[in-house]
């Protein structure tokens, strides 16, 4: 008599008992993707929002009446500094929160400031919208990197987080390709947008880049948050709450890798 065939789940299972760890301690291959595939998604949209700027630099120049030293803020200062000091109370809160609303809030705000940076008449307020998407997009890649760890085993995550990091580039390249054809597209008459008015071409290229994103950050709500695992994780993937000393200790212990 021939025996039945083994179900899929059961190879799975089997698989997963021999190398000492339960059979469900990680979502499906499908599920994983999925997940890995939405934050891709969200950190294209991050690299376009941070580098269109780069494109309007000279009718920003020209209509706000700015000078080069104050276009550099806008460039570096006002983005990078709030990202990387916003970083690190945004990884603890990844830690000790929901990575999956952790992101989707981030993608939120940084999304509504790049709109923002559409509304505004001067510079401090352009500065300000600047801040606003360095803080937001600080949000991502500590929820990103815990959620894809959480997602794969250790041998199956360089792939995955392979995958995550083309996003530097892909979004590099639309923000140049998209943002070349917008500011063609918006010409140099000013336009008039419904509820806002009469605004610059370039203020439009803002609008265009940063309201697709508030749309897909639906797409985080598409998937569940997996258990969390490793140091950080208690019995049935519950947050253990590492007190802040032992974190600075592990950076001290750990100074040439960190440095």
């Amino acid at each position: 008599m021939t025996p039945p065939p083994q179900s899929t789940d059961g190879a799975t299972g089997r698989a997963a008992a021999a190398q000492g760890r339960p059979a469900d301690s990680y979502p499906t291959p499908a599920s994983a993707w999925w997940i890995v595939i939405v934050l891709t998604i969200a950190y294209v949209f991050s690299f376009i929002d941070r580098q269109i700027l780069t494109l309007l630099v000279a009718p920003i120049r020209r209509d706000l009446q700015i000078t080069d030293l104050q276009m550099s803020y806008l460039l570096g200062f006002s983005f990078a500094i709030f990202y990387s000091v916003f970083g690190l109370p945004l990884g603890r809160a990844a830690d000790r929160l929901s990575r999956r609303g952790l992101v989707a809030w981030g993608m939120v705000l940084w999304s509504g400031m790049t709109a923002l940076c559409g509304v505004a008449g001067v510079y401090w307020q352009l500065f300000l919208a600047r801040m606003g998407v360095g803080v937001g997009e600080a949000a991502l890649s500590p929820g990103a990197y815990s959620l894809i760890a959480d997602c794969f085993p250790p041998e199956r995550r360089s792939a995955a987080l392979s995958v995550y990091s083309s996003a530097i580039y892909i979004g590099g390249g639309i923000a140049l390709l998209l943002g070349g054809i917008l500011v063609k597209l918006a010409g140099t008459a000013q336009v008039v947008l419904p509820l806002v008015g009469a605004v610059h071409p370039w203020q439009v290229v803002f609008f265009a880049v940063g309201v697709p994103g508030l749309l897909a950050a639906l797409l985080l709500l598409t998937f569940k948050e997996p258990m969390r695992r490793g140091p950080g994780a208690g019995k049935d993937g519950a947050v253990l709450h590492v007190p802040f000393a032992e974190v600075i200790a592990y950076i001290k212990s750990n100074r040439l890798t960190v440095f």
